[in-house]
């Protein structure tokens, strides 16, 4: 860890910014009402988007709470990135290279899950055999195509954000919990993310779901936790 902490973006942005994020993290698990709601998916073997797919009951809803959560996390990310971007611009010590990618990641995690709300599967799938042929021969509408786009684009902007940030914050001595306890969720998360790529590839090859759904639920769960772990370090290092 380095001995000199870094100078992070204004006190003042730290508020919106915490309180954005944590509220992003919150609108990000939406889907664990299928517990309670009657959805007729399967949440081991489905994927999520499947919940907001057009032709599900409940699909408006899930479409909402992405596209709540996308701009949330947006808009924090990008609030924290030009608080980082107008300390260097005022010849103030620069932000460090992990900082700003780690936020740069936050915020294209949030556009492209915003992104995602407006561009919703039109069927399901892993549940639906015509569904999924159609797929397969390209009979479905673009939306599937740029919604797989969209969604590669928010993990990715995800997985940037959750490993930059977290060295970030244990390489410049700032946000304390985040440097406790945010490797153990790297770990999680990277551990979720290959779990479901491994199952997509395999159901993609008409090998079964291989618990595609737990694999994939599990991953934004670790992202949802991180986003909230994340919004509690900044508040908590405004506060002091």
């Amino acid at each position: 860890m380095s001995t000199k902490p870094e100078k992070g973006f204004p006190a003042r942005s730290a508020g919106p910014v915490a309180l954005l994020i944590g509220l992003g993290a919150a609108a990000y698990t939406a889907w664990v009402l299928e517990v309670v709601l009657s959805t007729g998916l399967n949440p081991i073997e489905t994927y999520v988007s499947e919940l907001a797919a057009q032709d599900q009951p409940l699909g408006g809803l899930f479409r909402a709470t992405d596209f709540t959560a996308g701009v949330l996390a947006f808009a924090g990310g990008l609030l924290a990135l030009a608080g980082l971007l107008r300390r260097a611009g005022d010849r103030r010590p620069g932000p460090r290279p992990w900082s700003v990618a780690g936020w740069a990641g936050v915020t294209l995690f949030g556009a492209a899950t915003a992104a995602d709300a407006w561009l919703p599967l039109s069927c399901t799938p892993t549940v639906d055999p015509v569904c999924a042929a159609r797929e397969t021969a390209g009979l479905v509408p673009a939306t599937h195509q740029a919604h797989a786009i969209s969604s590669s684009l928010a993990m990715t902007g995800a997985l940037v954000g959750i490993v930059a940030l977290t060295l970030a914050a244990r390489r410049y001595g700032r946000h304390a919990p985040l440097a406790r306890r945010g490797p153990a969720l790297v770990v999680l998360e990277l551990l979720a993310t290959v779990w479901t790529l491994a199952a997509i590839a395999l159901f993609t090859a008409g090998r079964g779901t291989w618990a595609l759904g737990a694999g994939q639920r599990l991953q934004v769960l670790f992202v949802a936790l991180w986003l909230g772990l994340l919004a509690h370090s900044v508040h908590k290092e405004r506060r002091t």
